[in-house]
């Protein structure tokens, strides 16, 4: 029987990616999401199996997990930024919400599918972390805040089951084009686009590739963690922006 893999956000941007490339991979895909046309229509694409899930509602999550009858790959994607507002005026509904989708949903979804994962016999957690929690910015701190926790977390979760048959990877990705910039901008398309006026960033695609890499290691190679950013950036200051017709195809 094939491998298992479930993904959690996966109605657009990496979530989505990932699990086009995991079933041309060769898993059988469990895919959820909030936004459930559009997991739906996912699914039926790739041949997955599709489940409305939100990370942040218990229930919701034990609902899902228990719908899954074995795992060997959990793919913690789930998650995003909400503005980018100096600390002083930061809005506590938005860091709750960040911390909540950032690190208790993976949590949740860790917690629910831990047993499963043991039973495997092979299992692999995958946490989709950020640059931002190696490197902290302006105007980023609550999203700064979350994913340097879920990077904490994720680090004693690895030392606390070593020895038994799961690998934990944190893949932590620099500037990527997806829906990430739209969100955080509360739905400003404008200003999402000039995030990345000038340079080329990583596409979803290019992070996949990392999600793929890493399950498809053998089972006693283990990935701790994978940074990836775009040519074009150093640093969240150290960017390299060119004038539109000197942008990389």
């Amino acid at each position: 029987m094939s491998r298992l893999a479930v993904i959690t956000g996966a109605s657009s941007g990496i979530g989505e990616a990932s699990a086009r490339r995991l079933a041309k991979e060769g898993f059988r895909v469990v895919i959820g999401a909030r936004r459930i046309g559009r997991l739906q229509v996912l699914a039926d694409e790739i041949g997955a199996e599709g489940h409305y899930l939100d990370v942040t509602d218990d229930e919701s999550v034990h609902e899902f997990c228990d719908a899954v009858e074995q795992c060997e790959v959990l793919v913690n994607n789930a998650g995003g930024a909400l503005g980018l507002d100096a600390f002083e005026h930061g809005r506590v509904d938005e860091w709750a919400t960040m911390y909540d989708a950032n690190v208790l949903g993976a949590l949740r979804m860790t917690q629910a599918l831990l047993p499963k994962l043991e039973a495997s016999g092979d299992g692999h957690v995958v946490m989709m972390g950020s640059w931002a929690a190696h490197e902290w910015y302006v105007g980023g701190a609550g999203y700064n805040a979350a994913k340097t926790g879920l990077r904490a977390a994720t680090q004693v979760l690895r030392m606390e089951i070593v020895g038994r048959p799961i690998r934990v990877t944190e893949i932590d990705p620099g500037m990527v084009e997806t829906e990430f910039s739209i969100v955080r901008f509360r739905g400003d398309e404008a200003r999402a686009a000039k995030v990345y006026d000038g340079l080329t960033p990583l596409t979803a695609e290019d992070v996949a590739d990392c999600v793929a890499w890493a399950v498809t290691r053998p089972s006693h190679v283990h990935i701790d963690e994978i940074v990836v950013k775009p040519r074009d950036q150093a640093t969240s200051l150290h960017l390299s922006r060119r004038p539109p017709s000197q942008e990389a195809s």
